[in-house]
């Protein structure tokens, strides 16, 4: 059989990766529940019909096919079946979650989702075709307060901050408000708004001369119109006076509505909670613009501090219509980590390791296969007491299995006692064969110190 060669944009990370991916998931997890968020799980397929509702390309999915073949040899279709895809974001299922299960739902009702998704699109530094993203949601029927927009990005920054002490860089929260854009390019006389902000979103991409010249191509704006957009995206900061600026920008250009003034008030309660609660983490930014159209009110996008060309590593917002069923409606703010971008970027920079990349504590040696039994007593008896443990698999010299334990990362190995002239059988006895130190030791008492009961997840210098 050839080598394989591996599939451009599907990872899979050696065990250390693992453990590292496993406890970045853990920590998330964690935090949301502290926050209240109950976990589901959604099915990995949708309808295709609505995996494009909201004018995703049907290029970036992934369609399923049934697998058997009919007698010609062609692939069986069922023609009462709707042609089915793989979700490529976790919005689409929750959206369909919601409103399938309204009725036995709390309202407003949180949920955290941590799950596989997969997308058709080029892969490149930190983007895949399957990936794992970690979701929260709160969704309200009818109506959803407005501190929820508040809540969720700094209980976010809460989750990705709970990283910081094993290597994880800073990361920074830019927000805006949708009203806020919208406000003023109305005031500005365009009535294209989702076209300004797909351009807008496009800045950090291709610059504001290229952004300006879609803005005049595409959405017919006047150099002046171009030329305010374009300032208004240049405004960012961490207190108040941002909304001050916007302020009299707006003013300078006559452009002050109601909504941009309705976005503003928003934005400053956001900015100043955050100052409060998080310092430093949340700052505005009005370039911030998320193409996607259902979003209508605080829109967010998360970079980590250093690493700002990897792009957002989170992002959401809030959304009135994407879960209705034409007679309710179902508001709701979420945001959307891609733990898998996270970690690559851990792991690829040498951020962040793993002591070990097997669980295993103990390596229980055998003296001879005859006597394997008793070695399998000892890591039965570890395990019972919640000591991860294993039996070396063949009776080989002592050194060899000592360097098969080095090779795994295992810190100790595990002697049986030896038996001795007289009939008796010395104490067993177990080696740290990091220091050298070996001491007695009895399986129904002895256990590894605390930092080595299971792999643990540290910054790269400390290891």
């Amino acid at each position: 059989m050839a080598r394989p060669t591996p599939l451009s944009g599907f990872p899979e990370w050696l065990t250390d990766g693992r453990v590292v991916e496993q406890y970045v998931l853990d920590t998330l997890r964690r935090t949301f529940e502290l926050h209240g968020f109950a976990g589901i799980e959604t099915r990995a397929v949708e309808p295709l019909d609505q995996l494009l509702r909201k004018g995703e390309t049907s290029k970036e999915v992934y369609v399923l096919r049934r697998l058997q073949e009919d007698a010609d040899g062609e692939p069986a279709v069922d023609r009462s079946e709707k042609q089915l895809g793989l979700h490529f974001d976790l919005t689409v299922p929750f959206a369909r979650y919601v409103l399938e299960n309204a009725g036995r739902l709390a309202f407003p009702f949180k949920r955290y989702q941590i799950q596989k998704v997969w997308r058709g699109e080029r892969p490149q530094d930190g983007r895949f075709r399957e990936f794992v993203q970690a979701d929260i949601d709160v969704v309200g029927a009818g109506e959803l307060p407005y501190h929820y927009e508040v809540e969720l990005p700094l209980a976010m920054a809460e989750a990705l901050g709970a990283l910081r002490d094993v290597g994880v860089p800073e990361v920074r929260i830019l927000v805006n408000n949708r009203k806020v854009a919208e406000g003023f390019y109305r005031g500005l006389g365009l009535d294209d708004v989702e076209g300004v902000l797909r351009q807008v979103d496009k800045l950090d991409k291709i610059g504001p001369d290229a952004v300006a010249e879609l803005l005049r191509a595409e959405q017919g704006a006047t150099p002046e119109q171009a030329k305010g957009c374009l300032e208004l995206a240049a405004i960012s900061g961490e207190d108040v006076a941002v909304v001050e600026r916007v302020r009299a920008l707006a003013a300078s250009y006559d452009a002050v509505t109601e909504l941009l003034e309705t976005g503003l008030g928003e934005l400053a309660a956001l900015i100043e909670a955050a100052a409060r609660r998080a310092p430093g983490v949340v700052v505005a930014d009005l370039k911030i613009a998320r193409g996607l159209d259902y979003y209508t009110g605080s829109v967010y996008e998360t970079v980590l501090v250093g690493h700002e060309q990897l792009g957002s590593i989170c992002s959401g917002g809030r959304y009135d219509t994407l879960a209705s069923d034409g007679k309710n409606t179902y508001p709701g703010v979420g945001l959307s980590i891609g733990v898998s971008r996270l970690v690559s970027r851990l792991l690829s920079a040498g951020l962040v390791t793993a002591t070990r990349g097997v669980p295993t504590a103990v390596l229980v040696a055998v003296t001879d296969e005859a006597h394997r039994d008793r070695s399998d007593a000892v890591a039965a008896a570890l395990r019972a007491r919640g000591v991860p443990a294993d039996v070396a698999p063949t009776a080989a010299k002592f050194g060899k299995q000592i360097k098969f334990a080095d090779r795994r990362g295992i810190p100790f190995v595990w002697f049986p006692g030896q038996a001795e002239e007289d009939g008796t059988v010395g104490p067993d006895q177990v080696k740290d064969i990091r220091s050298g130190d070996q001491v007695d030791a009895d399986a129904a008492s002895w256990a590894p110190p605390a930092e080595d009961l299971f792999p643990r997840v540290v910054p790269a210098a400390a290891e």
